[in-house]
């Protein structure tokens, strides 16, 4: 009786759920209906959508799906068809299993769900059981099972925590003056993150465009999630052994960038805004008479005729050619502020030309959008229209006739007074006509495409230098990024390095924040230290606001600006270094601000808060971005043995300490093994440096190699192979440090290179290609080493370090230095 009764009752549950989900507004994928294998695509039919598993590598899976058959595939930010990969699907009544040489993909039936794991099982990131993926209107959400102990990393430009464990984000580009620490959304939108957990990580990237929504424990215990206001679940699953893999995988995808203008890696002085003329030559007069090393000034929107873009205020600047010429002379390259609002004027050249060439956004009727900006009303050209593109490339030649070396792309999130353009605006998305919930995300990043592409072609071989405040995934291949309008607080320049080091994560190297703070005023010490953390930035730009404090640096003090000085100038001789590791990001897509996540993945310790800021430089420096006002702060070493990088003294890893600090000098160190090569002092890249090449050599256990590189730092000659790049790696259990054979047709500025051997010991024997050769006591200074001001700015060794130098021809063959 009692059986029965269950019997029964378990009949009229499953009748209820069946009734429940008749009715629920929720639609869920459900049951695999059919099933079709088409070498490495997997057709599958479910009650209440269409999936396509397409293998793209045998590290990357890509997932579509959708209430209706899938539409004509198109993506604005992949650029890469799938490759030829060996796998092996099979199938039987209750599942799909497709393997790689990498990793195995399981697919349930009943329901649908998929598991990806290792070649072992380990299961890498599965779908939740009972939720997978569902609509909810045209909203579309993948639930994915939460994992122990599980850290998520990336998703590009976010506010908060390096670990997103715990929080949920909006993807929608927005204009967010002086934003909190913990405002979301900001500017740029990249839908890409790392999960890491039980020694392994994967990404996931949501190729949607679309207001998305990602949650990572939020409100919830049970799962993550990702989602999108609006059209297809697509993503791509990347698993990879190590970070680094992953972002290389990623950017395989999404594109890698070029190698940028040599000029654009030196400092740059900005402001809101330099005007008139005879500011801006004060200004660039001022930084040469200080020999504070400089390559750029920026002119925000004050140079422009009443703010529209494309044209000139003719009395404060009165001949742009002839600036630019002086400057140019000066070591000084400009770069200008562009908005995508194009003022509704007739008589102006610029709105003529758009209405005549019809490439504005529009409303259903036909008429152009009219939203109001700085200039005015204005409409706003279409930049997912190739005839829109081509139209601002035209525009973009007038400032490279005047000398223009830069073009800064702003308000292209887009913004508009209000914050609220309206959903019925109509894009031409490449002919497939789009609304402005789809284009909204990508405006940005289509205006840098547009931009990029203009200007290189209107400059005779010569490298554009393109910044952005807005973009989607795909950006790094058109611009740098800065990470907006920020406070002059020490909470905003801590999370200026969490901002970029998160952009890393999600590909994009080149990246840069306003060093000092674009709203209010920072306090000296505040600004000194903001300086230092620049010079270990990718892009170094010094930016503040309308009616702030002057924010050169010289206007803190004489303290202040010897401090300032010395970091700029070390950048200016860590160009080699810097530059070297810039072509390794065009080549792997491996960040300039490595966040420790990357190399020491599975050590719990570089996710805590204490120790979240901290990052590399490149490979070879540990950062401890410490703020302008404690003067004692906690340190945590990873594994490994790590070089004070201003004594020497040589600090253990897998260790956390306290020290006192110094606003005279940010804690850098060196890791073991590093190999890094240093220039003699400029004041601009225009400036030829010395003829020898300094390469500093940190003793260590671990085997490195660093590829060196070098080009003319302007044109496009490289990919001809007008360049020149040798490997030069050090075998610490052979005891032997090889330049190998230099590679590409251009000769090496530097006919000399003196090798400094740190931690060798005072009675190291050095042997060239075998043979003893003589080793001196000598020292390069890498900085003025000052732990209180020094008036004098003399570029002394740093005491207590002795390093064993050799100076040898810098010849085109390989050689060979042992010890």
């Amino acid at each position: 009786m009692k059986t029965n009764r269950c019997i029964a009752l378990a009949v009229i549950f499953t009748a209820c759920a069946q009734l429940l989900s008749a009715q629920s507004p929720i639609k869920q994928v459900g049951k695999v209906t059919a099933v079709t294998v088409n070498n490495q695509d997997i057709d599958i039919t479910t009650e209440n959508a269409f999936v396509k598993l397409t293998v793209y590598s045998a590290s990357i899976i890509r997932v579509r799906m959708d209430k209706q058959k899938l539409a004509a595939d198109f993506s604005y930010a992949v650029i890469s068809q799938p490759v030829k990969t060996k796998v092996n699907i099979t199938q039987t009544n209750d599942e799909i299993n497709l393997t790689t040489d990498s990793l195995k993909v399981n697919i349930r039936k009943n329901p649908y769900q998929v598991t990806f794991s290792t070649l072992a099982g380990e299961v890498i990131n599965q779908d939740e059981a009972g939720l997978t993926t569902s609509w909810v209107n045209e909203t579309v959400t993948t639930y994915k099972h939460m994992q122990d102990n599980e850290h998520f990393i990336g998703l590009g430009e976010k506010t908060g925590p390096l670990d997103r464990k715990g929080n949920a984000y909006t993807h929608w580009n927005s204009d967010t003056y002086a934003y909190t620490t913990g405002q979301d959304p900001i500017y740029s939108t990249i839908p890409f993150y790392i999960g890491v957990h039980h020694n392994v990580q994967y990404g996931i990237f949501f190729d949607n465009t679309w207001q998305s929504d990602f949650n990572f424990g939020a409100s919830n215990n049970r799962f993550s999630s990702f989602g999108a206001k609006g059209g297809e679940m697509n993503y791509y699953f990347v698993y990879n052994t190590h970070i680094a893999d992953i972002i290389k995988s990623y950017t395989s995808l999404t594109g890698l960038m070029k190698m940028p203008p040599l000029w654009s890696l030196g400092y740059q002085q900005n402001r809101y805004s330099y005007y008139p003329e005879t500011e801006v030559m004060r200004i660039a007069e001022t930084l040469r008479e200080k020999k504070i090393p400089a390559d750029g000034i920026t002119l925000d929107i004050h140079y422009m005729d009443k703010y529209k873009v494309f044209t000139w205020d003719k009395t404060r600047f009165p001949d742009p050619a002839g600036l630019t010429k002086k400057l140019n002379g000066m070591g000084f390259k400009v770069t200008l502020i562009v908005d995508p609002g194009i003022k509704e004027e007739k008589g102006y050249g610029v709105y003529d030309r758009g209405i005549k060439e019809d490439i504005f956004a529009k409303y259903p009727d036909g008429t152009n959008y009219t939203g109001q900006v700085w200039p005015g009303w204005c409409n706003f050209p279409d930049f997912t229209n190739p005839k829109g593109r081509a139209w601002w490339g035209s525009e973009l030649k007038k400032y490279a006739d005047e000398g223009v070396s830069g073009i800064w792309n702003d308000m292209n999130e887009f913004s508009t007074w209000g914050q609220k353009a309206p959903d019925n605006i109509l894009f031409n998305y490449e002919g497939k006509m789009a609304s402005h919930p789809q284009v909204h995300n990508v405006y940005g990043l289509e205006m840098i495409r547009a931009s990029y592409e203009g200007f290189k072609a209107a400059r005779d071989n010569k490298r554009p230098f393109i910044l952005t405040r807005s973009g989607y995934a795909g950006l790094q291949r058109y611009a740098a990024i800065w990470t907006g309008d920020n406070r002059a607080e020490n909470d905003h320049m801590l999370l200026g390095v969490r901002l970029m080091n998160s952009l890393g994560l999600s590909g994009v190297p080149f990246s840069g924040m306003d060093v000092g703070g674009f709203t209010g005023g920072a306090s000296p010490s505040l600004y000194a230290r903001w300086m230092q953390i620049g010079a270990f930035n990718p892009y170094m730009r010094n930016h503040s606001g309308i009616n702030s404090k002057a924010s050169e640096p010289w206007a803190y003090g004489e303290e202040v600006l010897e401090i300032t000085r010395n970091y700029i100038n070390l950048r200016y001789r860590l160009l080699p270094y810097l530059y070297s590791s810039f072509y390794d990001a065009t080549q792997t897509g491996s960040p300039i601000m490595r966040s420790l996540t990357i190399d020491y993945t599975h050590d719990d310790n570089v996710y805590n808060g204490q120790y979240e800021n901290q990052y590399m430089f490149g490979k070879a420096f540990l950062v401890f971005p410490f703020d302008g006002v404690t003067n004692y702060g906690k340190f945590y070493f990873p594994a490994g043995k790590w070089y004070n990088f201003y004594t020497g003294e040589v600090q253990q890893g897998n260790q956390k300490t306290a020290q006192d600090l110094s606003i005279a000098k940010l804690p850098v160190y060196v890791k073991e093994s590093s190999i890094i090569p240093m220039q003699s002092q400029i004041q601009t890249t225009v400036e030829k440096p010395t003829d020898t090449l300094y390469v500093h050599v940190y003793k260590g256990g671990i085997n490195n190699k660093f590829v060196y590189y070098e080009d003319d730092g302007e044109s496009f000659d490289y990919e001809k192979g007008d360049f020149y790049k040798r490997a030069i790696t050090y075998d610490a259990a052979k005891k032997v440090i090889t330049f190998a054979k230099a590679e590409g047709s251009a000769k090496s500025k530097f006919n000399n290179i003196k090798l400094l051997l740190h931690g060798f010991g005072d009675n190291v024997a050095v042997k060239f290609n075998g043979k003893q050769t003589k080793a001196d006591n000598g020292f390069e200074a890498l900085m003025v080493p000052i732990s209180r001001f020094d008036p004098t700015g003399l570029s002394n060794p740093v005491e207590g370090e002795k390093v064993k130098s050799v100076t040898v021809k810098n010849s085109s063959d390989e050689f060979a230095i042992s010890y």
